[in-house]
């Protein structure tokens, strides 16, 4: 019965199996969002500093994540054709070492950042008056980060196999925990009054540095419950402590092989993204917190984009694990149909209430209104950004992950990053000027993915049945 759950490609309607696999995803991205919202909130109510502070060495840390989390495309890729094959055995082997990778790749990775932790905000340009703050936070979460990698790898690898829900269990916690964290360690010790009842609450009154412990707790429970669960949870792919744990280096180069293009291409996003922000920065503190406020803010709406595209990633390889690819072409056009036309009415619940939804999370007045002008103007990709996330996604779960990053490569590079620089140190033009690059450079990746999937390429990205030898 357990493998009758895990396989998608048999006896259900493709409409629900997308969304048995997608609500989870979507439920997990709002509460992913709504942490977000209340993290960045309760760091604003300290001044647009702190927001500064929190925010500005996001790009770098992002760009030492994704070499590890890329490694969770090529076994998203593997672990879902392995369950679409019932080779379940094949499977077993490439959860096993994502935990080796984990260990081998992304520890270092953290005592990385851990060791430039004031380098980093002085390489992104940060103010003389957030040095401080921005290298504390950076050092705190830095101690915990193997434990959010942890969470997205192995988050992957659940995916891959057709669960969604443990990820979505693991996860409510993790956000409950941060948000209660957040809001004892942020904040001083006050009352709280409901009606004529009045309750002192204790708080740790660590600003910045409480943010970065309670969220570096909440990584540490999450990501050890997510390898638990990988012990423990009954499933025809579950690992034990019996099995080897022997690094296999054929399997591990068919990893890396489907992963590097990934790694790549996240490499490619985060170093764009680093450049971006050093040319934010040259506009000031208002303008480094506006950026972080409206992108906080769009987050808000698509959810429903990165939930579909990570469907489709286990849809697609399960479907060509059993040898069925024209049910593979009918679960991305069903999932285009269906993001696409959520995100276009999640543009215009942005465009309408952008100043309100940016006024939550500060009370700046200059920060609200250039974060508003940013958000009316990202409401305009939202259903392009959805379009390319999906094809994407349908082309990394076929094993298809070098035109991904050939696309972002050039887009990303070409018009994002190459025009915002322009924008801002040439022309002069600001803030909205930068976010409009990144409209196009969106709107053109869908284009352009949407082009590689219609050539049925990706079908034949994996030649081989690696699942098979990797027993």
């Amino acid at each position: 019965m357990a493998s009758q759950k895990r396989d998608l490609t048999d006896g259900r309607s493709p409409i629900k199996n997308i969304m048995w696999l997608a609500w989870p995803l979507f439920v997990e991205q709002i509460l992913s969002t709504l942490v977000s919202v209340a993290d960045t909130s309760m760091v604003g109510a300290l001044g647009v500093n702190a927001t500064a502070s929190v925010s500005i060495s996001n790009s770098f840390v992002f760009l030492i994540n994704g070499v590890v989390i890329a490694m969770g495309v090529g076994l998203t890729a593997y672990v879902a054709r392995s369950v679409g094959a019932k080779d379940y055995e094949a499977a077993k082997a490439y959860i096993r070492h994502a935990i080796l990778l984990l260990a081998f790749i992304g520890l270092p990775m953290a005592i990385v950042v851990a060791c430039l932790h004031r380098l980093i905000p002085q390489w992104m340009g940060a103010a003389p008056e957030i040095l401080d703050d921005a290298a504390a936070y950076v050092l705190i979460t830095s101690v915990f980060r193997v434990f959010t990698m942890a969470m997205m790898v192995l988050g992957s690898v659940f995916r891959g196999r057709g669960d969604t829900k443990t990820p979505l269990r693991i996860n409510i916690l993790v956000n409950i925990l941060n948000v209660a964290g957040n809001y004892l360690m942020i904040n001083q010790p006050h009352t709280i009054t409901l009606g004529s009842l009045s309750i002192p609450m204790w708080g740790a009154g660590l600003g910045v540095r409480g943010a970065a412990l309670s969220t570096g707790f909440s990584w540490f429970v999450g990501g050890s419950l997510m390898l638990i669960m990988l012990f423990a949870k009954k499933d025809p792919t579950r690992i034990s402590l019996k099995d080897s744990f022997k690094p296999d280096f054929k399997l591990i180069k068919r990893v890396v092989d489907l992963s590097v293009p990934a790694m790549l291409e996240r490499l490619c996003m985060s170093s764009a993204g680093i450049l971006v922000t050093k040319s934010i920065a040259t506009l000031g503190t208002v303008a480094v917190a506006a950026n972080s406020l409206y992108l906080t803010a769009e987050s808000i709406s698509y959810m429903p984009g990165f939930a579909f595209a990570t469907a489709t990633t286990t849809l697609v390889g399960q479907s060509l694990g059993a040898k069925k690819p024209d049910l593979a072409k009918k679960y991305t056009r069903l999932t285009i149909t269906i993001g696409c036309s959520l995100l276009t009415l999640a543009g215009v619940g942005l465009y309408v209430f952008a100043e309100p939804l940016v006024r939550f999370f500060t009370p700046d007045a200059a920060a609200i209104e250039l974060a508003s002008t940013c958000l009316r103007i990202a409401a305009f990709v939202q259903p392009f950004q959805c379009g390319a996330w999906i094809w994407a996604g349908a082309l990394r779960g076929a094993g298809d992950t070098k035109y991904p990053f050939y696309i972002t490569l050039c887009c990303n590079w070409g018009i994002r990053t190459l025009g915002a620089v322009v924008c801002i140190r040439l022309l002069g033009l600001g803030l909205p000027a930068a976010v409009t690059c990144t409209v196009f450079d969106n709107t053109m990746r869908c284009f352009l993915n949407f082009l590689r999937f219609r050539s049925g390429k990706w079908q034949n990205a994996i030649k081989d049945e690696p699942e098979k030898k990797a027993a």
